[in-house]
This record gives C-alpha cells, sequence and structure tokens, in this order.
C-alpha cells in the first residue's frame, strides 16, 4: 500500500491527524494531488458551508467562535477554515483567528485550520475550496470559511459559501460607501458587529440605504442583523438568518443552481491551474524570453509561445500515432 493510499484510508476512518496530512498536502500542491481529490470527491457536497468576510477587525473569528459553538450545542460537527495573513519568515498561516478561537479549538467536534493567504489577494488561500471538499468529505456537517480581512477586495468567499454573511462595524463609518460596488454587493445578509458603539445608528442606516439603491430585484433582500459578539448578542439572530437563508435557497430551487454554477466555476479554476502549471515550465519560459528584443510586443512574444505549444502537442501526437499503424 502506498503513503497515498495510507492516509486516504485512515482519513475515511476518521483519522483527524490524515486529514490535517492531507490538508498539508493540498496547501503545497503536492504531485499526488489530483490522485486525493478524485479519492474523496465521491464523498464531497453534503456539507453546508458558510462565508463570514468583512474588514479587519470586524469581529470575524469572534462571531465564528460562537457560532460554531452554538451548532455543536445542536450536536452538529464543524470545519473552520480560517485564513490568516501569511508569515514573511515561514511562509506559513501566522495563526492569529486560532488565538480567538480558542474555546471551541479543543471540542472533538470541530476540526479549525489556519491557511495562508500566499499571495491571494481575495481573501482566501487558493487552497481553501480544497480543504473545504477534504472537511466535507471528513463528514463535517457545516463548513465555516473566515477570509483575512483585506477589505474591499476579499470577495473570493462568494466562490464557496452556500451563504454569505458580511460583517461590519460602525467604525467602517464612511468606508462603507466605498465597499457598496464591491464587498457590499456579495453578502446574503450583514451583521453590524460592535453595535453598542458609537455610531452604529448611522451605520445602519448607511447599510440600509445602500441597499435600497440598488438596482437589481431579487427575491431574497439581505437583511442586517446587530450584534455584539464579545457579549454573545446576537449570536441567535445571525444563526437563525443562516437557516431562513438556507431554507429560501433550498424552497426556491436556488441551492441546486447555486452549487451548479459553483460547481462550474471549479471546473474552470481546476483547468486554468493545471494549464498554466503545464504551460510556464522554467525551460520553455528561458528559451522564449531569451533572445527577444525589449522592444517585442508582450503580444508577439506571446503568440509565439502559444504557437510553440500548440506545434509541440501536435508533434508528440503524431509520434504516438505513426502512419501506417
Amino acid at each position: 500500500m502506498s503513503e497515498i493510499d495510507n492516509i486516504l484510508l485512515r482519513f475515511n476512518q476518521g483519522d483527524r491527524r490524515a486529514l490535517a496530512r492531507l490538508i498539508s498536502m493540498v496547501e503545497d500542491r503536492h504531485d499526488e494531488l489530483p490522485q486525493i481529490l478524485d479519492a474523496i470527491y465521491p464523498r464531497v457536497g453534503k456539507a453546508y458551508r458558510i462565508g463570514f468576510t468583512g474588514p479587519p477587525g470586524a469581529g470575524k473569528s469572534t462571531i465564528v467562535n460562537a457560532v460554531v459553538s452554538e451548532y455543536r450545542k445542536s450536536g452538529l460537527s464543524a470545519g473552520v477554515i480560517a485564513v490568516d495573513p501569511t508569515s514573511p519568515f515561514s511562509g506559513g498561516a501566522l495563526l492569529g483567528d486560532r488565538v480567538r478561537m480558542s474555546s471551541i479549538g479543543l471540542d472533538s467536534g470541530v476540526f479549525i485550520r489556519s491557511l495562508a493567504t500566499r499571495g491571494s489577494v481575495g481573501g482566501l488561500s487558493r487552497a481553501a475550496g480544497d480543504v473545504g471538499d477534504l472537511l466535507d468529505a471528513f463528514g463535517k456537517d457545516l463548513i465555516f470559511f473566515e477570509t483575512v480581512g483585506v477589505g474591499q477586495s476579499e470577495l473570493e468567499v462568494v466562490q464557496y459559501a452556500d451563504t454569505t454573511i458580511v460583517v461590519l462595524v460602525p467604525e467602517s463609518g464612511d468606508g462603507i460607501q466605498a465597499m457598496k460596488a464591491g464587498l457590499m454587493e456579495i453578502a446574503d445578509f450583514f451583521v453590524l458587529n460592535k453595535a453598542d458603539h458609537s455610531g452604529a445608528e448611522r451605520s445602519l442606516m448607511e447599510i440600509e440605504t445602500i441597499l435600497e439603491l440598488k438596482t437589481d430585484s431579487k427575491p431574497w433582500n439581505p437583511p442586517i442583523v446587530k450584534a455584539i459578539a464579545t457579549q454573545n448578542q446576537g449570536i441567535d439572530d445571525i444563526i437563525n438568518q443562516i437557516r431562513h437563508h438556507r431554507q429560501y435557497l433550498e424552497s426556491s430551487g436556488e441551492f441546486a443552481k447555486l452549487r451548479r454554477h459553483k460547481l462550474m466555476q471549479k471546473y474552470r479554476r481546476v483547468v486554468e491551474d493545471s494549464v498554466l502549471q503545464m504551460f510556464w515550465t522554467e525551460d520553455r519560459t528561458n528559451q522564449f524570453v531569451q533572445g527577444f528584443d525589449e522592444q517585442d510586443s508582450p503580444y508577439r512574444i506571446s503568440r509565439r509561445l502559444i504557437q510553440s505549444v500548440i506545434l509541440e502537442a501536435k508533434s508528440s501526437k503524431r509520434s504516438d500515432h505513426p502512419e501506417g499503424k
């Protein structure tokens, strides 16, 4: 039995160490990654996925910690993918979110993994989707994605979550206006955390005004929940809104459409990653970049590179199927 087969066997038996090892292999884009994901995929699709995003300091980790704690009282298991900034020294996650989720960290029904952004600008690690599939296949009922907190650009979470929650705070102030074309557009509902701070009512009115100005009409109108996460206030309301949104998706038929759309997005990402990995070999890049005049258009160089790959593929096909055989 190969090492991968052994790890997958232990994974299927519920071994948390095997799960952790597979997640590390996903993060490192291990050579056996396609084999791993092929093996676990038949068990993927049962977990409900919830994304928390918003600006830095909004209290996302505190809210996730409280929400997961409440779900655990109902006996539901959870996986938490907390994306932290990348360490400039090790390249790994700085683990700030793990510290803020210490109360659920020792719960055997919860598996928390911090991922480093590793250069991703969408608020999530590129490995987050595959790690979500691993947690799903491992049997978790709920999967939580918490973005790194980089402001308006952290929109990637919507590609992985069934319900996307945008967490804001009164301190966001006029920044809410700047978010309306990005972060504000992806929310299935909003949480105004730290609602006891000054300016909370003004922020609430700003959010409501932006929502009223939206021109697209959808059957689901994103509600706003006020919370004080450090005092566990508003957590039940957040869970109720998650349940209401899930019920809406399932009863309206939107859930199946949403999952199909996300699956098509995943097909595209997998193809793009595979093509890029195959295309951008060091030898090929050096071969074509060297010797070109700096005045050459990047488009001309790119066309030559693409044409050479096509010719290479045709030549390989002819050698595999020589005439007369």
